[in-house]
């Protein structure tokens, strides 16, 4: 059963980890590990941002920073920040209500939760196996 969180913040779970699927179905290398890092940046650079600090990002893979550009890009989105891009000239996606960087955070938090609950019960892709089917 969700939890009012889940239910208050899915369509932003949702937008969090469609950006995460999208690069995950272009590339199947990526891991659990992979989703928990970037968690773990984007988290850490929206609670600096918070107290007018600067965290300095680490060198990434690639392919790390392909998920964090795309998952970062979602965010800030939502956080009305920035326009979704359309390339395949549909209909423009209405900006949804922005949310607070601390809405944010609680949401990149609640994912990686499951990150660490779907990795212990299916392996290094259990948690991208999972959500895959979803999204």
């Amino acid at each position: 059963m969700m939890s009012n969180f889940e239910d208050e913040y899915l369509d932003v779970l949702q937008n969090i980890e469609f950006a995460i699927v999208s690069v995950y179905r272009a590339e199947r290398t990526l891991s659990d590990y992979d989703v928990d890092k970037v968690l773990n940046i984007l988290i850490s650079e929206y609670k600096a941002q918070n107290i007018k600090s600067t965290v300095v990002k680490p060198n990434l893979s690639p392919l790390d920073e392909r998920l964090y550009q795309s998952m970062r890009h979602m965010c800030e989105w939502r956080l009305g920040r920035e326009a979704l891009e359309n390339e395949d000239k549909l209909p423009k996606m209405e900006v949804p209500r922005s949310k607070s960087v601390e809405e944010i955070i609680a949401c990149l938090k609640r994912i990686r939760k499951s990150v660490e609950k779907w990795n212990k019960r299916g392996g290094q892709r259990g948690y991208l196996e999972f959500i895959d089917q979803f999204v």
